[in-house]
C-alpha cells in the first residue's frame, strides 16, 4: 500500500505520525512519500522538502512567500499525480493542502483524504461545499462534525482529538511542584494573541491576587513567545513564575493548578484533560473582531462548552474581554472548582478517552474508505 501524506505544521505532524504508526500497524508492507516534519520522518518518511517552508500564517506572513507556496503546490500535485499512490492523506493546512487536493481530483481519481475538518459549525459553513469537490473522505476530531461533512457530500469519520492520547500527569507530580492556591495563567503561543492579552491579564491577576493572597501565577510558554511573554510580565508587579519552554514540569502544573485563566483554543482541551476548571478570554484586532463576530455561527467559542454541549465554561470573547470582570469569574470558579468537572469529563470521554487511539482509529478509517482490510497481525491485535 502506497501513501502520499502532506503535513503543513507541527501540530499536523504529531497527527500524521500517529496515522502513520496505525497503518504500519494495521498494514506492514505500507510506505509513504509526502511531506512531514520530525515525527513523521521518525515514521519513515523522507519528506520532499522541509515542513517549515509550509508553517506560515496570517497575509503579511504569506504575502512575500506567495510565489514560492504555489510553486510547491504544483510540485506535490505533479509528483501525486506521477507516482500514483493509493490514497492521498492532507492534514489540516487546509490553505495549501485543499489546493494540492484541487489539482490532483481534477487530473485523476485517487482517493483524497483530509484530517481536520474545517471548522463550519463556527463560521463560513460554505467552505465543505467547496472541499467536496475535491475530497472524499474527512477525519474529524469531533463528534459533532460527520453529519456536517457527510450534508456536503463527504465520507467523514469521527476518529477522536489527540489530546486524548496525550500523558496526564499523576497526583503525585502535581502535589511535587507547588502548594497553596495555584492559577495558571495562559495567555497563547502567538506574539499576537500574548501582545493583545497580557496586559488585560496582568491586571485580572492584580484584582485575583487582592482577593486571594495566597495565590501563586504560573505561566507556561512556547519557544516563540517566552521572551515576550517574561517582557510583559516585568511590568505586572506581581509575583508569577514563568515556566521555560522546555520545561519538564509542564504538565504536572497543568494537574496542580485549582484554576486556569486562558486564551481560546484548544489548550482548554489540555486543562480538562488534566481536570482543570477555567475561564476562557480572548480578542483580536478590530476589524477581524468585527468581521468574525458578525460571521460566528455558534454562541460559544470554547471547545468544552461545544464537546459537552453546556455553557459551564465562562468565556469574555472580543469587547468582553475586560479586566475586571474576567478576575471576577476567575474568583468565582476558584470558589465552585466543582461546577466544571461533569462537563470536562464529558468532553474527555466524548473525545475518544479510554478508546482506541486516535491515530489507529484514523488508520483504520482510511482503510474502510479504500475497501481495505486490516491484516490481523499480533501488534494490530495488541493496540
Amino acid at each position: 500500500m502506497r501513501v502520499f501524506v502532506i503535513a503543513g505544521e507541527a501540530s499536523g505532524d504529531k497527527l500524521g505520525a500517529a496515522l502513520m504508526e496505525g497503518l504500519q500497524s494495521l498494514v506492514p508492507d505500507v510506505t509513504f512519500d509526502g511531506v512531514g516534519g520530525p515525527l513523521m520522518q521518525a515514521r519513515g518518511l523522507q519528506s520532499r522538502f522541509a515542513m517549515d517552508e509550509l508553517s506560515v500564517m496570517g497575509l503579511a506572513e504569506i504575502l512575500p512567500k506567495y510565489r514560492a507556496l504555489k510553486a510547491r503546490i504544483r510540485q506535490m500535485a505533479d509528483a501525486v499525480i506521477a507516482t500514483r499512490p493509493d490514497v492521498l492523506i492532507t492534514i489540516d493546512s487546509p490553505d495549501f493542502c485543499l489546493r494540492v487536493a484541487r489539482l490532483v481530483k481534477a487530473a485523476t481519481d485517487i482517493r483524497t483524504v483530509h484530517y481536520v475538518a474545517p471548522t463550519v459549525w463556527a463560521w463560513r459553513p460554505k467552505r465543505a461545499v467547496k472541499m467536496a469537490h475535491h475530497i472524499d473522505h474527512v477525519l474529524a476530531l469531533f463528534p459533532f462534525e460527520p453529519p456536517l461533512m457527510e450534508a456536503a457530500g463527504m465520507a467523514c469519520d469521527f476518529v477522536g482529538h489527540p489530546v486524548v492520547a496525550e500523558p496526564v500527569a499523576s497526583d503525585a507530580e502535581a502535589a511535587a511542584v507547588g502548594e497553596g492556591t495555584v492559577v495558571l495563567v495562559l495567555p497563547g503561543s502567538r506574539k499576537g494573541e500574548v501582545s493583545r492579552l497580557m496586559d488585560r491579564f496582568g491586571v485580572a491577576v492584580k484584582k485575583i491576587l487582592a482577593a486571594r493572597p495566597d495565590a501563586q501565577f504560573v505561566i507556561p510558554t512556547t519557544a516563540n513567545v517566552h521572551d515576550l511573554v517574561k517582557t510583559r510580565v516585568a511590568g505586572w508587579d506581581v509575583p508569577v513564575t514563568v515556566l521555560a519552554p522546555d520545561t519538564q514540569d509542564k504538565a504536572a502544573w497543568f494537574r496542580r493548578a485549582d484554576v486556569a485563566l486562558a486564551a481560546s483554543g484548544t489548550v482548554s482541551l489540555e486543562l480538562a484533560a488534566s481536570g482543570t476548571p477555567m475561564v476562557i478570554a480572548y480578542d483580536m484586532a478590530w476589524l477581524s473582531r468585527i468581521i468574525i463576530s458578525r460571521m460566528l455561527m455558534v454562541d460559544t467559542v470554547t471547545l468544552v462548552n461545544l464537546v459537552s454541549d453546556t455553557r459551564v465554561v465562562p468565556e469574555f470573547i472580543g469587547a468582553d474581554c475586560q479586566a475586571g470582570p474576567i478576575a471576577d469569574a476567575v474568583l468565582q470558579v476558584l470558589s465552585d472548582p466543582q461546577a466544571q468537572e461533569a462537563a470536562m469529563a464529558l468532553t474527555m470521554q466524548r473525545l475518544g478517552q479510554g478508546g482506541e487511539a486516535p491515530g489507529l482509529r484514523a488508520a483504520r478509517a482510511v482503510l474502510k474508505g479504500l475497501n481495505r482490510a486490516p491484516v490481523q497481525n499480533h501488534e494490530a491485535q495488541g493496540k
